[in-house]
């Protein structure tokens, strides 16, 4: 990624502030908090402090003429920041760096930022439902949810600024919903919903089917099996699914369903067995085996290790306590810019909090980390 085209697309966002009392360019300010964001800073106050170490290489870059804004400035620019505009030039920006293939998993799913709730009832804290590129490893858009809503608005908005065709979306049985499967279809995508008991009538059709059709499976040897092996835990998982749509009524007022699948799994953890098994049923507009559905299935929480456990654990997103009016959905979408971008360098092979240790003491490695060169 050349210097260009983040100049470019983040040069779209609209300043609102009243141009001749304007000290700092909003330009300038949003590059400083994404470098410092990309170098480990959290608060306002360290990202002014990194400003002031290191104006000299800023200005390779912006001018900063009137030298670093203080750290309340800081925070009230960026509070006042479009999040739509700002999301809008995020996603284009992504779909210029990073292609998605055809068949690509594209998983869809939510994380609450801890740390934003208000102050005086510690209540509402936002809810960010980000797309995840997970053949590449990283974020294709992210939508604030509704204060009185939840991910089933925000998904649909989510989609629209996504580029997929082709690819096969994966969403949890929240986005199991007509209107979200038509949607995707709309984007020449496929659908690969979790399917459960809010969809009651459905649920219980595909559970009846398929029933019977474990215990032939099993006793025919055409049942797909797998195993995972992970330190002190074992996971052992089958997969049914069938193609015939003839014996689920429920299946013709969902668009273009083709495939219903379940998932059977059971752990064995420190020599123990689990008592109990877990049953995930699946409805997908793909025509998928049972390999592929099992496949693709596992690919979907990829965005739990691949993006949420990153954010939490390398980048402490639950720690921080910006919660300014607009701030912490525009500081979200920073940390993950500041994501893919550490998870596109590759020289340096440590996680993301030792990748930000390192572009905090060596401007080199940040701009390397920041342009990609």
């Amino acid at each position: 990624m050349s210097q260009l085209q983040l100049f470019k697309y983040f040069s779209y966002i609209d300043d609102p502030r009243q141009q001749g009392k304007v000290v700092h360019k909003l330009f300038d300010i949003l590059f400083l908090t994404l470098s410092a964001v990309i170098a480990g800073c959290q608060g306002w106050e360290e990202i002014e402090d990194f400003g002031h170490y290191r104006l000299d290489w800023l200005r390779k870059f912006v001018s900063f003429e009137n030298g670093i804004p203080k750290h309340d400035t800081i925070a009230r620019v960026i509070s006042t920041i479009d999040m739509s505009t700002f999301q809008s030039c995020f996603s284009k920006w992504m779909q210029e760096c990073h292609q998605v293939t055809a068949g690509q998993v594209i998983a869809i799913d939510g994380k609450r930022l801890k740390g934003s709730f208000n102050q005086s009832d510690r209540k509402d804290a936002i809810h960010m439902v980000s797309a995840f590129a997970c053949e590449n490893g990283v974020v294709l858009g992210q939508q604030k949810t509704d204060c009185k809503s939840n991910e089933i608005t925000a998904i649909p908005v989510l989609l629209d600024l996504l580029e997929i065709k082709g690819c096969l979306v994966t969403i949890d049985a929240m986005g199991c919903q007509k209107a979200i499967a038509q949607k995707i279809l709309d984007k020449e995508a496929n659908y690969l919903l979790a399917l459960k008991g809010n969809q009651p009538m459905l649920f219980s059709q595909v559970e009846k089917l398929l029933g019977p059709e474990i215990s032939r499976q099993c006793q025919d040897g055409t049942l797909f099996q797998e195993a995972d092996y992970q330190r002190n835990r074992e996971e052992y998982r089958c997969c049914i699914v069938t193609n015939d749509m003839s014996q689920i009524p429920a299946a013709a007022d969902w668009p273009m369903l083709m495939t219903v699948g379940v998932i059977i799994s059971y752990r064995k953890e420190k020599g123990k067995v689990s008592k109990e098994l877990n049953f995930r049923y699946y409805i997908s507009s793909a025509t998928l085996t049972a390999e592929e559905l099992a496949a693709s299935a596992r690919e979907h929480w990829s965005i739990e290790n691949g993006l949420h456990w990153k954010l939490d654990v390398g980048m402490k997103e639950d720690d921080c306590r910006i919660r300014r009016n607009g701030a912490p959905e525009i500081m979200a979408g920073v940390r993950h810019v500041a994501v893919n971008r550490l998870q596109s360098e590759t020289s340096f092979k440590k996680g993301v909090r030792a990748k930000q240790m390192k572009a905090n003491r060596n401007t080199d490695y940040l701009e390397k980390v920041i342009f990609g060169k």
